[in-house]
Parts: structure tokens; sequence; C-alpha cells
């Protein structure tokens, strides 16, 4: 199992496969809290790697196969340098980042922190934490201590993706059983840490060629005068509001997107 070592307890699992073409870009996809490298890997990475592309997935500190010591927080600070880390440890060729929902975030403050990237692609990322989200990022945590996760998702899964998918999911939801989560369950540290995450980006300062693509049907975090007023701040950015698609994008529609990082990472690799 590959296994990028950060010191003796600390480490982050990730799969890694170069491009074919010398001037092709990896993208390297940065999750968000609750997320894998199972999203990325079952569709959207073989695409990549179909057209070429190089990629590069991981999973944080506290998601599955990585490790951490006992005692650490898991704060969005430790994410965003184990992130730093790990491409300057793999060294990926031509490295462009998409991050999901906070992971754009991650992935934004480690290129402004310094690490090298061609581009950068954020997934329903743009947003301010005003009182409403503020709420639900201090009543996320508290849902999950009491029920677990399945009481986390029954809470909020209708509420972050498009209908159909809504549907098609239903009959996974909702069975009950729930049981209050260990107190030092990763899944909480990372959900509890997440409440401090500097969302205060000055997104002027990225002047690599951006991508913003923006779930229309996300009815938590999406805020159309917010994601208007921040895009026009990108220096060198492009746009795609999907109506048909909420929060997760790579889980509801991955083919789609897919394609998007294809044409993106076609452009990348001819403007060099």
């Amino acid at each position: 199992m590959p296994h990028h070592a950060i010191d003796a307890e600390n480490g982050l699992f990730y799969l890694h496969t170069e491009p074919v073409r010398p001037g092709a870009p990896t993208f390297v996809f940065v999750n968000a809290l609750t997320g894998s490298t199972g999203h990325w890997e079952a569709v959207i990475a073989p695409m990549l790697r179909d057209e070429g592309f190089g990629t590069l997935s991981y999973n944080f500190r506290g998601q599955t196969d990585s490790t951490f010591a006992p005692g650490t927080e898991l704060t969005p600070a430790l994410i965003v340098n184990d992130l730093r880390h790990l491409l300057a440890g793999l060294g990926p060729r031509k490295p462009l980042l998409v991050g999901l929902s906070i992971g754009g975030l991650f992935a934004a403050h480690a290129i402004l922190a310094g690490s090298p990237a061609a581009g950068l692609v954020l997934l329903n990322t743009l947003r301010e934490i005003g009182p409403r989200i503020a709420w639900i990022n201090d009543a996320l945590p508290k849902i999950a201590a009491a029920g677990g996760v399945q009481m986390f998702m029954d809470a909020t899964f209708p509420l972050i993706v498009n209908q159909n998918f809504a549907a098609k999911m239903r009959p996974n939801f909702l069975k009950g059983g729930y049981q209050p989560m260990d107190p030092d369950h990763p899944h909480l540290n990372l959900m509890t840490n997440a409440a401090s995450a500097d969302w205060a980006v000055d997104w002027s300062e990225l002047s690599l060629p951006v991508l913003n693509i923006t779930g229309m049907q996300d009815r938590v975090f999406y805020d159309a005068e917010v994601v208007d007023r921040l895009y026009a701040t990108l220096p060198d950015a492009r746009r795609e509001d999907w109506a048909d698609c909420g929060h997760l994008i790579p889980l509801e529609h991955p083919e789609s997107l897919a394609e998007s990082l294809i044409s993106f990472g076609t452009e990348i690799e001819a403007s060099v």
C-alpha cells in the first residue's frame, strides 16, 4: 500500500500515476472532509489516465489508510501542510490541483504558501462563512457525535445533492440504528477542527489558471451572490455552473466532471 511518511507515526495513503506525455499535467485530487480516494478513482481518474494525464489521489490523516499519532488535532493548517509535504515528496509532474468543497480551500492555501501548481479546479469551494454556514459548521460535528456518520448523512444528504441522485440513493438511507460516535473517531476530529479553517482568502492572489465549477442544487453552501463576487476576483478563471448538480460533483456526475477536467488539462498542456 503506497504510504507517504510524514514521520514515524504519521503518513498519507496515496495512488500516483505519471502522465504519459512530458507536457501533460498531473491531476492532484484534494478530498472533502468526508471524502476518499475512491470518489476520484471509481470513474474520474481512470478517464483522465486514459487520455494520457497523470493522477494523484490521497487521503488526509484521519481518512482511510492514512495514519496519525494519538492526540493529534487534525486542523486545516495541518492538512494544508500535509498536502505541501506530499507534493514536495512525490514531485508530481505539472501538478493541477482539484479540490472538492473545503478541499479546494486547502489546495488554494497550499498554492498561496508556495507549492507549485499549473492550475487549480475549485468544486463548490467559493463561499463566505456568515451566520448560516457557521451554524451548519458547528451543528454537523454535534450531529455526528450524537448519532454517528449515518445520522449525519441522513440529515444532510438530500440538501447537498441533486434531486435525481437523492431519489436514486434514498433506499440506502434512514434505516435507523444510530449510535454515538467515539469522541476519538478521526472523522469527528476532522469535522470539529474544520471550524478553524481560514476562508478569508484573497482569491485575487491566485494568478494561475482556475476552473470553478458550481453545483446549483447545493442547498447548504451555495450562495449565488457570494460565488459571483468571489469568482470575479480570480485573475485567470473560467466558470461552469451546473444546474443539475449539487455539492458532491464527483459522485453525482463523475463522467461530466472528467470531461471538464480533460478539457481544462488540455488547455493547461497547450499553454506551456
